[in-house]
């Protein structure tokens, strides 16, 4: 949230306008023409045509604060981004910036092609304004964020565009910088970098401002506090996230909130029921089990030795499919007195949004009682399964010791068990219900239209 009033980002009244050439050659004649009609006094006729990326674009970030810019492809995010970075000159306006400034912008910005990894992360830190002494003292943190391996003494020209992204992002995460600038960089790499990524940022966001650009509205109203829609390179709306995400999405549609008035056009219509899930949805998705102790936190009193999902009672699935009854199984060891534990979990997505989770606390504590050292706890979570959009999830599992309000975290395990959904007729929401049915009827007369 934003700490107070004084503003990080200042921009006014800024435009950007580029030249568009039907013709490589026509560059030159152009300059030529313009030369000898400043010589002469001869007007002449342009051969381009003017591209605005940004019209007239103003707007404050306060310090503190963490803002995201939604927009379709073209519509001037990014030009608005590298005008704040100080990579693009501006046709027209102004941009003030109080505070070091640490972008993750397209694949290539910082880095050269040609040099190692170690050499990058030596010269990609000087211009954000290390010294050499400061990067040697954070060299080895930020090779073990990037965890690239052996690869940082390789031509980053030979990196997969997820290995750039990690060690992009493990720079500019180490800089001490005061405003980080993010650009659809997060949609790159695997489901365990974008999380590391997404808990950094969070962290970031308590002391420092964020502007965060991505196609996700879910993840903008899920990170920022305020939002701003970009359209044809001007600022269509500006305000709380959620309101401006949710008026972005109905634009998407080509349809608003229903309103008594006119009947809507079919092309609305459709929209709108293509907008809906149905009773066919589904979803197969497949199961990797991985150690649960590759990274966490807690004091250490018990630890969570195993995440599982079963289908039947003892038998471990490894491919699920929405709908379908599962049990989600953890398995803590205590090391030391537990008074009162609680086992708990979440399903999030690769942003590390959280979709659903639950624990075991009961207000009356029935079933919960102090346990000692040296104990195999289990916890078992049945529910059925939702239909889940096509991408990669993650498990969460920890276990704590006392209440839901009063607790001290033994040990939270990140990314226990993942999930990959390779087959879903869901694209529209977080998620997909399981209905039971579906059902339409006319004067009282139900019809059932789809059932499971």
């Amino acid at each position: 949230m934003c700490s107070d009033r004084i503003p990080a980002i200042s921009i006014h009244a800024l435009s950007k306008c580029y030249r568009v050439f039907d013709r490589p050659q026509d560059r030159l004649v152009q300059a030529l023409r313009a030369r000898a009609g400043s010589v002469f006094g001869v007007a002449t006729k342009p051969l381009f045509r003017e591209f605005w990326a940004l019209r007239d674009v103003s707007l404050d970030v306060s310090r503190g604060e963490t803002v995201g810019i939604i927009g379709r492809n073209g519509s001037g995010k990014s030009t608005l981004l590298q005008a704040i970075c100080g990579t693009l000159t501006p046709t027209t306006g102004a941009v003030g910036v109080d505070g070091r400034v640490a972008a993750l912008l397209e694949l290539g910005t910082g880095f050269n092609p040609e040099f190692t990894g170690r050499e990058n992360i030596y010269m990609n830190a000087s211009i954000l304004g290390l010294s050499d002494e400061q990067v040697r003292d954070r060299f080895d943190d930020i090779v073990e964020f990037a965890d690239i391996g052996d690869f940082i003494d390789q031509p980053v020209k030979t990196y997969s565009s997820g290995m750039y992204v990690r060690l992009a992002f493990a720079v500019i995460a180490h800089v001490d910088a005061d405003i980080l600038v993010v650009d659809e960089a997060l949609s790159v790499g695997d489901v365990f970098f974008a999380q590391k990524c997404m808990r950094y940022l969070r962290n970031f966001q308590k002391s420092g401002t964020v502007l965060f650009v991505s196609h996700d509205a879910s993840a903008v109203t899920n990170l920022c506090d305020r939002a701003i829609w970009l359209d044809g390179g001007r600022t269509i709306m500006d305000g709380p996230a959620k309101d401006v995400c949710e008026a972005y999405h109905a634009s998407t549609y080509g349809h608003l909130p229903v309103q008594r008035g006119p009947r809507p056009e079919a092309d609305t219509v459709d929209a709108m029921i293509a907008a809906e899930p149905s009773a066919e949805d589904q979803s197969v998705v497949r199961v990797f089990q991985f150690d649960p102790g590759q990274g966490g936190f807690g004091d250490g009193s018990a630890k969570i030795t195993s995440i599982r999902i079963e289908g039947e009672p003892g038998r471990q699935l490894s491919q699920v499919e929405g709908g379908e009854v599962v049990t989600l199984v953890v398995e803590a060891e205590t090391r030391r007195d537990i008074e009162c534990p609680i086992i708990g979990f979440f399903l999030k997505d690769r942003l590390g949004q959280h979709l659903f989770g639950t624990h075991t606390y009961r207000e009356d504590r029935q079933g919960q009682m102090p346990v000692g050292p040296g104990r195999r706890i289990v916890a078992r979570f049945s529910f059925s399964m939702p239909y889940l959009p096509r991408g990669r999830y993650t498990v969460d599992a920890a276990i704590a010791n006392g209440s839901y309000d009063e607790h001290t975290q033994a040990d939270w395990t990140y990314d226990g068990v993942v999930l990959e959904s390779v087959s879903s007729t869901v694209s529209v929401g977080l998620v997909g219900i399981p209905y039971r049915s579906i059902e339409i009827g006319i004067d009282g007369d139900a019809a059932p239209t789809a059932a499971t």
